[in-house]
């Protein structure tokens, strides 16, 4: 039986479900004819309906739109586009493409689907991707809340969704194994090492296939679809399973007080370059989401290093972008975004920096978005650099040079003191707005790009043979030191001293004025055998080994126990900098050498003492850290008589004297302290 095409409308975009039927709406300025194809199943080879637009009858502007009656959410659909194949002129549709919706929220057909058809000059339907139409309100969310967490009470961790249960040694049944169910069964994990929010690697549905030849897109980095969550990390195989399984997923997480944060990809697609598919964009209006090279519109300007970049200061791709995070938001209830090169956000149409983007100001003042966490990578890869100048009041960023000096610092680098200490102070050389919060500055060594903290400390080259690219791929710069040997050590004081290196990373980062953010499995010392790129490496190499829990238990208990400190100290949840002991009424920082008050920042030294005191809550913390290989005698700041300090921390000591508990710890009464070769002490103020 035939089915009706009523005009319908050209609002909202993409399928709209509705007691009577579906809406449905696409843009393209330059299409001469659309095609909406209804397919009885998923897999189905081809659809079982062919709907015509017709001319004005179905579009209002550059808008196509049609209302089917008696379609159900849970209607498979796809679609063709007729128009000029003229990529001199920038226009790329193809009639032999079946084309997913932008607006899909849900994807199927994965059972067939063939980026090489995408590409090929013959038909693709019966391995084309194709959308689901979704009714969100379906969904009962049983009174979720966020947890609006501030940033000042927040700590992050960033995971991989399949990589962090995938392992066998997880203990989950085979087919929770790297899904949203999965990760729900963590969850205890998660709270016992104190974080309060997820950063979850690209869960937009993205094309696995999008990589070298043999192997996947793992990391997801390569987007198909804005609005769907990634089919595979379902355990429901249904075409509704990975959206309500993410919910579900989501739902726990606020149960128990975690939030969810997503890492979105909207500087480039999956569609790669000229030489690349054509899966949705390309064909629905080639020129209305890319940036095309002004001189040959054939080329793609390739500003993400991913061989196209998304044109997302022209209004229709804007309003893809706010369409997507307002749905995010609004119908899955997630609670924040970090952009990865968020940087090309602050392009133009040709790619040239704006001083002021309309979309990052649009995003700021989106009141969908208003209580969401907003963080920025400050960088893209054309050289485009804004860390400490990104625009607005709101974002949050990826502070890389946190990343780079404590490395340095931590390394023995020489130079490197007074930088690492604008750090700890929540980067005022990076920030200089007066009234930025330092909260908004996201420390962090590692993450998922680069090495793992325990390969930071086990490599000094980079070994990513195993991604087919002759090692040519990741960085080469990765300010690593192996501490005496490559890779794997039998030597028990090459262990030692890099397990006493990791735990300086963790003392560092969790002592800093900012928002820590640990990257999955550093806890456990997870490692990639040295790869710094492990896009492809959906395998052991990449994912979270649940036996590393047990094998590295006292590791875990340190961290565990650094974060507690860390979260039980307000002087860590201040937003505004610190006071350099000039007054002492407010909380401050004071700056030590081996002697008190006298610090090195000459290039040679490898010392730094720091105070905090927070007279607002009385507490004061002492820090010593030394990154030479000889122990030195520091200088400890003498105390009222009915006071007195506590080693809470020594890195160079065993587990589980390394970190002792208030209630253990042992009262240091002597003038001086003598910290061990590259180690870190820590200790706290309390009344006798």
């Amino acid at each position: 039986m035939g089915l009706s095409l009523e005009p319908g409308r050209s609002f909202p975009v993409g399928a709209t479900a509705s007691a009577k039927g579906v809406n449905f709406c696409l843009f393209s300025k330059n299409a001469t004819a659309v095609e909406l194809l209804l397919f009885d199943q998923p897999n189905a080879p081809e659809p079982s309906q062919v709907l015509c637009f017709e001319g004005s009858r179905h579009r209002t502007h550059f808008y196509w739109h049609a209302f089917v009656p008696g379609l159900k959410a849970g209607q498979v659909y796809a679609y063709r586009v007729h128009g000029p194949y003229a990529p001199e002129q920038g226009h790329r549709f193809n009639h032999n493409k079946v084309l997913l919706d932008p607006y899909a929220k849900a994807v199927v057909n994965w059972k067939n689907y063939s980026r090489k058809a995408a590409i090929a000059p013959t038909d693709n339907c019966p391995q084309a991707l194709r959308a689901v139409v979704v009714d969100p309100c379906s969904y009962d969310w049983e009174g979720d809340i966020p947890p609006a967490i501030p940033y000042a009470d927040t700590i992050i961790y960033e995971l991989h969704v399949g990589g962090f249960t995938q392992h066998p040694s997880s203990g989950l049944t085979p087919n929770l194994r790297g899904t949203y169910a999965g990760m729900i069964e963590k969850i205890p994990y998660l709270k016992a090492l104190g974080i309060t929010a997820v950063e979850l690697m690209p869960i937009h549905q993205f094309d696995t296939q999008d990589a070298q030849p043999g192997r996947c897109n793992y990391w997801g980095y390569s987007t198909l679809a804005f609005f769907a969550p990634h089919q595979s990390y379902s355990s429901r195989k249904s075409p509704m399973g990975p959206v309500d399984e993410f919910r579900d997923m989501v739902k726990a997480f606020h149960k128990a007080g975690i939030e969810v944060i997503l890492d979105v990809v909207f500087n480039h697609s999956a569609e790669g370059d000229h030489t690349g598919p054509t899966i949705s964009f390309k064909g629905l209006e080639n020129y209305a989401y890319y940036i095309l090279e002004s001189k040959d519109p054939s080329r793609y300007s390739n500003y993400s290093g991913c061989g196209n970049t998304m044109k997302a200061n022209y209004e229709v791709m804007s309003n893809l972008i706010l369409d997507s995070l307002r749905y995010w938001v609004a119908e899955m209830h997630v609670d924040g975004f970090r952009f990865d090169l968020a940087s090309i956000f602050s392009r133009d149409q040709d790619g040239e920096p704006l001083e002021d983007p309309p979309l990052l100001w649009e995003i700021e003042a989106d009141p969908v978005l208003a209580g969401t966490k907003i963080i920025a990578e400050a960088w893209d890869a054309a050289g485009l650099y804004q860390v400490g100048e990104f625009v607005g009041d709101r974002f949050a960023e990826w502070n890389g040079p946190f990343r780079d000096d404590v490395r340095h610092f931590i390394k023995g680098d020489e130079g490197s003191v007074r930088s690492v200490a604008n750090k700890i102070m929540g980067s005022p050389d990076i920030y200089r707005q007066p009234e930025r919060a330092t909260t908004r500055s996201i420390n962090f060594v590692t993450c998922h790009d680069g090495f793992s903290l325990n390969d930071l400390v086990s490599y000094n080259s980079k070994h990513n043979q195993a991604n087919g690219e002759d090692n040519r791929d990741g960085s080469n710069d990765n300010i690593s030191w192996n501490c005496g040997s490559e890779g794997p050590a039998e030597d028990p004081l090459i262990e030692e001293l890099r397990i006493q290196q990791i735990k300086n990373f963790f003392t560092l980062l969790l002592v800093s004025q900012g928002t820590p953010m640990l990257s999955m499995g550093d806890e456990v010392r997870r490692s990639q055998q040295g790869n710094n790129n492990a896009y492809c490496q959906n395998n052991e190499l990449s994912w979270f080994n649940w036996d590393d829990v047990k094998r590295h238990e006292g590791l875990f208990k340190f961290v565990q126990q650094l974060i507690h400190f860390h979260q039980n100290h307000h002087i860590f949840a201040l937003e505004r900098l610190l006071e350099v002991a000039e007054s002492r009424q407010l909380p401050y920082i004071c700056w030590h050498g081996v002697e008190l008050e006298k610090p090195d920042w000459g290039d040679q030294s490898h010392t730094l003492g720091f105070t905090l005191h927070n007279p607002e809550e009385d507490e004061m913390i002492h820090v010593l850290l030394n990154s030479y290989w000889k122990p030195l005698s520091f200088a400890l700041p003498s105390l009222h008589e009915s006071q007195h300090w506590l080693r809470i921390v020594d890195t160079a000591l065993p587990s589980p004297q390394d970190f002792c508990a208030v209630e253990v710890a042992p009262v240091v009464e002597q003038e001086q302290y003598q910290v061990a070769p590259r180690s870190a002490v820590l200790f706290l103020m309390q009344a006798a």
